[in-house]
């Protein structure tokens, strides 16, 4: 490793005059300021975690407590008339005795400041998450005057202006998800499949709820009521473990997502450049994250997200097991390197030299080489080019594999420098570009991200980086860590770094000189592959690429128009304008409705992840009849859709604050078979196929990538597999004012569905539905 040079800072010899000592200065200074910097990156961590701690009160407000104390022993004022029980006190300690009585008296102020401020930070906390429990101001067109008193105490108690919280400041502050009652989410669930059942089939489900209401829903209820009791969010851990953890499906199409880069803009065309300034930017990122140097996202301004999900984007991967995977999370200081996969040679490469973070162009270099890599001495083994594969495998067998032949010897050592690797980076020879001519291009960067050939994508890391030969990127993610959401975040950093002025050169290089001498090449991963493993990776190659085969994958570019036309033109949001226009093309592609799942974050709670919005209402099932009804009026029409918009939007903001249907019957349902009791309520609800998977990706969540400002460096978001075998996946991202960008997924050997086909219902339903409001 490069660290090892340093030891030539320090050399001696032995002569027949004595020790010869010889220093070298340049080597010594550099060792020295990597302690400097190594030191002064624990002290920013154990400051973040005190101030974390206590927030939002500060330890100014500590300081400004013990110099009361101390001015009011001073003066001898005493206004709770508490002097004569720190005199008790005093005299009840003999240590104190041999001090002047001043001294004493001092002291002991000091020590009763320091509890009084204990108290102090403990209920400012406690009154600020009662204050964050308050959601009324979602469902405001306007402020109201009670409203803006509670933002004002939430200003307030958050902090003083001048101190900006980090990252995890508010995490103590957040209020628990709530549980909502029994009644409450039975009645919502009837609701939501309303539209979807006929008269008999309705009224059959109506008894099945009674039963389970007045029932044994009861009794899971209560025993849920104790885990939300002593948890700080009932639903996180399960949803983790049993939607996650305990699927045994491969993890490739079915579970992981991928986002995409800024298209419009070209950065450098050289791929080792690219390289280097990604990872580079990455890394400055990560660095954020340990000192939790980043503000936390706020809603509004003043009311803020849960940010835990950020703790495992970097040095994170799921191991397989049999029955349950686990998470590995190492600590950042074990995962300062990272892992690049080209046509099967694996390496590993440190990204800091005598404690730096590697510049760009140093990056850049060993990328560099790594590419020109072709020593004869070290052939491609047998195995190495498709081990991916493995992470592409029904997790039971790959977790057998695993136990098998990665637990010992070589491979261990091989597996474990992946495992604590910030994250995987696999260099493509793959040129991939966006054109209007011909957008089956943009089409095949999305398959690559999503599944690759099957057998060169690790779909068990956090996330992988994938270079392609023109230097375009792209991550493909796994899901049980964390959501899109945070991904994004990543990313939207990531493009801020690269927007640096004098980030790359004119001939596309990297700026920047090789400020460390000459750098060791990147290590070469040995792993032992005997013919038994050998074939198990062929066998699982050839599944995965089957299977990879089978994705029919559509990202359609919307610019004829975007948000601002909905929002201005037709007076509704733009989630649920989209919603309705899915709702509207699955009816016409399927000639009826299905359920319909789209992702809505709970992040307004402390560990909240997701909840699940059930876009067909009695609304929307009126507004499609509407829409496929000619003799509808077109003020009619426009009337049903601006109904249907308004109360999805109202059922997406129900979800944000922990008023779903989805999460509480999930935990019943493990309570039920934690406690082995039967719900046919129950097993019919979670057994229903979501034919319908929709999801929104987030933009510029930070408010400083704006597309006017940047309009090149706009995201196409990202996307994910069909979730039903006769369904569709569909991501979107709203990225402007005028571009919208749809992911629709199918499979091909489904007779029902066709993506492309869908994507262009999707773009006609649109423009119809524009149309409505253009009188």
């Amino acid at each position: 490793m490069a660290e090892a040079r340093l030891a030539v800072a320090f050399q001696f010899a032995v002569t027949d005059e004595g020790v010869d000592i010889q220093l070298d200065k340049n080597a010594l200074r550099a060792v020295v300021d990597a302690a400097f910097r190594s030191y002064k990156r624990r002290l920013a961590r154990i400051r973040a975690l005190l101030s974390r701690s206590f927030f939002p009160t500060t330890g100014y407000t500590l300081l400004a407590f013990i110099i009361a104390g101390l001015i009011g022993c001073w003066i001898r004022l005493d206004p709770l008339n508490v002097r004569s029980d720190l005199e008790r006190v005093g005299a009840a300690t003999p240590l104190l005795n041999r001090f002047d009585p001043f001294v004493q008296e001092a002291f002991l102020n000091v020590v009763a400041a320091g509890i009084i401020w204990l108290i102090f930070a403990f209920v400012r906390r406690r009154i600020l998450r009662l204050l964050l429990g308050y959601h009324g101001w979602m469902f405001e067109r306007k402020p109201s005057i009670s409203t803006k008193i509670w933002g004002l105490c939430v200003k307030v108690l958050s902090g003083p202006l001048p101190f900006t919280p980090a990252l995890y400041s508010f995490q103590g502050s957040l209020p628990y998800l709530p549980l909502p009652s029994l009644n409450d989410t039975c009645s919502r669930y009837l609701q939501s499949v309303r539209p979807l059942l006929s008269g008999d089939d309705y009224q059959e489900m109506q008894s099945f709820v009674w039963k389970f209401q007045n029932g044994v829903g009861r009794k899971l209820q209560r025993y849920l009521y104790l885990k939300y009791l002593r948890s700080q969010n009932y639903v996180t851990d399960w949803w983790e473990q049993f939607v996650y953890l305990r699927s045994r499906s491969s993890l490739m199409i079915n579970s992981n997502y991928y986002g995409m880069d800024a298209m419009f803009k070209k950065m450098t065309s050289l791929q080792a450049a690219r390289a280097g300034s990604v990872i580079n930017a990455f890394f400055v990122y990560k660095r954020r994250l340990e000192t939790e140097r980043m503000d936390p996202l706020m809603l509004r301004g003043i009311i803020p997200l849960c940010s835990y999900q950020y703790e495992r984007t970097f040095g994170t991967t799921r191991i397989p097991g049999i029955e349950q995977d686990v998470i590995r999370h190492v600590d950042p200081s074990q995962s300062k390197h990272i892992v690049i996969y080209r046509h099967g040679r694996w390496y590993t490469m440190s990204c800091f030299a005598r404690g730096r973070l590697l510049e760009t162009c140093e990056i850049e270099h060993e990328i560099q080489r790594i590419l020109d890599d072709d020593d004869p001495s070290r052939p491609v083994k047998p195995g190495e080019l498709k081990l991916p594969a493995l992470t592409a495998l029904n997790r039971d067998k790959w977790g057998r594999l695993y136990n098998e032949h990665f637990k010992s010897g070589k491979n261990l050592k091989a597996m474990d420098t992946l495992e604590k690797a910030a994250f995987v980076v696999f260099l493509d020879d793959d040129e991939m570009f966006y054109s209007e001519d011909d957008p089956t291009q943009i089409d095949r960067m999305a398959r690559s991200l999503l599944h690759g050939s099957g057998y060169n994508r690790w779909f068990d890391k956090s996330f992988c980086a994938i270079i392609f030969k023109n230097g375009k990127i792209g991550l493909t993610c796994e899901h049980s860590w964390s959501d899109a959401p945070v991904i994004a975040y990543m990313l939207e950093h990531a493009s801020m770094e690269e927007l640096l002025p004098d980030r790359f050169r004119d001939d596309g290089h990297c700026v920047g000189e090789i400020k460390c001498g000459p750098l060791k090449f990147p290590e070469r991963l040995d792993w032992d592959l005997n013919d038994e493993l050998v074939e198990a990776i062929e066998e699982a190659a050839d599944d995965s690429t089957r299977r990879a085969n089978n994705v029919d994958l559509r990202l359609m570019v919307h610019n004829e128009f975007g948000k601002k036309a909905i929002t201005s033109r037709c007076k509704v949001g733009p989630d649920g304008f989209i919603q309705m226009a899915l709702q509207l093309a699955y009816f016409r592609d399927q000639g009826h409705s299905c359920l319909t799942y789209e992702a809505s974050m709970t992040r307004l709670f402390r560990e909240g992840r997701t909840e699940t919005v059930r876009p067909v209402t009695m609304q929307s099932a009126a507004f499609v009849k509407a829409m496929c009804d000619s003799a509808s009026s077109k003020e009619e029409k426009r009337k049903l859709l601006r109904a249907a918009c308004e109360n999805h939007q109202n059922l997406a903001k129900n979800c944000m604050i922990g008023e779903g249907v989805d999460r509480h019957l999930f935990c019943l349902y493990i309570v039920s078979k934690a406690f082995k009791v039967e719900s046919p309520f129950l097993q019919k609800v979670l057994s229903e196929p979501w034919r319908l998977s929709t999801s929104q990706t987030p933009h510029s969540q930070t408010g400083k990538l704006n597309e006017k400002k940047f309009p090149d460096q706009v995201s196409f978001g990202g996307g994910f597999g069909p979730v039903a075998d006769d369904g569709y996946g569909v991501s979107y991202i709203i990225a402007g004012d005028v571009v919208i960008f749809f992911h629709v997924s199918s499979f091909t050997d489904s007779k029902v569905t066709d993506a492309y086909r869908f994507a262009d219902q999707i773009r006609d339903c649109m423009a119809e539905m524009l149309a409505l409001f253009d009188d």
